[in-house]
């Protein structure tokens, strides 16, 4: 390609992130619009999924790149973007959602509940909104979220509870998620972007991250459940079903286990995480009598979110890494908590790798301020259209509101903020 045609993808891959932004803020509005027009209600919800948003837009992107500059460098871009995260994420959550794996977790937080000073309801949200997160750091954030939501959704995201109190739990849960995973190298993906190019280790992010956004979390999760507790006192939470309440024997618990392990330990070669995968549905349908319905649908939509924002974010390094390589530490530390709002956070921290002779005040005050705005929006952080995705049948017309969210959010978002910045 020329440079003109380059210039002008440049311009109209800018114009289209900018329009699927928007999309994202308005997706509860074609939620609405489908219960208004039935005869056109298919559509409406099909563009109401926020987890369609950034594919569908994606594929504009790349028929207007063929028009542009044609099929093949269309083509030849699409095919050269890095999918290895939507992939792994996919397989993450099907594998983590299994009824071996959540049953083990659910057991385990049972018996932790039982061991605090406080009725197990409360001790339940407060579990699933903090230690949960920090697990995150071991068995990586997409796998925590997954487990997260399917914990807290009959207790907090279901009927009965106030919209604005969800909207701040699913704050606290996303901010927490994406700071919990801060206490390792290899689980938050923005971390992930840095690691290797800046040489930091676990115990470089443990010393310098992890105890921050550990004092974080339970502020954030501490305080969510205080303000949840005449709800979650009030009703009961929606008991499981007989089926899915009948015991998993253990030999297929620790095939589960061992599978889900083996995805986290190659979470960066699909290669050996998609084979694991395939083996996971074998042994599922081998023992389908121990299963739940696989939520193959939901990771689907997620994968196909996360694959958009690949698409679309990989063409827009010509007007952000500017702005990154531009800021004072301070500065950069509040400019990436905003702009991770309206790009992926490990994009941004992976446009700070390539700049050469960063300081080490910067690199820090990237990542913190990246991680920190994680859970600000639905496309922030990697794992949110995960909880989107599971979470979105407790509220209001089955949509989950950009706008509340963010106001969920706020909250969260500076005591994170003030933990990276202040202690």
């Amino acid at each position: 390609m020329n440079s003109s045609p380059d210039q002008a993808i440049q311009w109209i891959a800018a114009g289209i992130f900018a329009i699927a932004l928007v999309h994202t803020f308005t997706a509860k509005q074609f939620e609405r619009l489908s219960h208004r027009f039935p005869r056109h209600a298919g559509l409406f919800h099909l563009l109401g999924e926020v987890e369609v948003v950034f594919g569908f837009w994606a594929i504009v992107l790349v028929m207007a790149m063929a028009l542009v500059a044609g099929g093949s460098a269309a083509l030849s871009y699409a095919e050269t973007r890095n999918y290895t995260e939507p992939l792994f994420v996919f397989v993450v959550m099907v594998v983590a959602a299994s009824r071996p794996i959540l049953q083990t977790v659910l057991g385990a937080v049972d018996r932790m509940a039982r061991m605090l000073p406080m009725p197990a309801a409360l001790a339940t949200a407060w579990l699933g909104l903090a230690a949960v997160p920090l697990l995150g750091s071991l068995i990586t954030e997409p796998a925590a979220m997954t487990i997260a939501a399917l914990l807290l959704a009959p207790h907090i995201f279901r009927a009965g509870i106030p919209e604005g109190v969800k909207y701040l739990a699913l704050g606290v849960l996303f901010v927490n998620v994406s700071i919990g995973g801060t206490l390792t190298s290899y689980a938050a993906p923005p971390v992930l972007m840095v690691a290797a190019t800046w040489q930091w280790d676990s115990a470089f992010m443990l010393a310098q991250f992890g105890w921050k956004a550990a004092i974080a979390v339970l502020i954030n999760a501490s305080a969510a459940t205080f303000v949840l507790r005449k709800h979650l006192l009030a009703a009961p939470a929606v008991p499981p079903d007989e089926e899915t309440a009948q015991p998993v024997p253990v030999p297929v618990v620790l095939v589960h286990v061992l599978l889900l392990a083996g995805v986290v330990v190659f979470a960066h070669h699909p290669v050996v995480f998609l084979g694991l995968f395939l083996m996971f549905l074998g042994f599922s349908q081998a023992y389908e009598r121990h299963q739940s319905p696989l939520i193959l649908k939901e990771a689907l939509l997620v994968g196909f979110f996360l694959a958009g924002l690949v698409v679309l974010g990989g063409l827009q390094r010509w007007w952000l890494e500017p702005i990154v390589s531009s800021l004072a530490p301070v500065a950069l530390f509040f400019s990436a908590l905003g702009l991770t709002a309206i790009t992926d956070n490990a994009a941004l921290t992976y446009l700070g790798s390539l700049i050469p002779g960063m300081s080490d005040a910067s690199k820090y005050m990237l990542v913190a301020g990246a991680v920190a705005g994680g859970g600000l929006t639905v496309i922030a952080n990697a794992p949110n259209p995960a909880g989107v995705a599971l979470l979105k049948r407790g509220f209001a017309d089955e949509t989950i509101g950009a706008g509340g969210l963010l106001l969920g959010a706020l909250g969260p978002t500076a005591v994170a903020a003030a933990a990276f910045m202040l202690l």
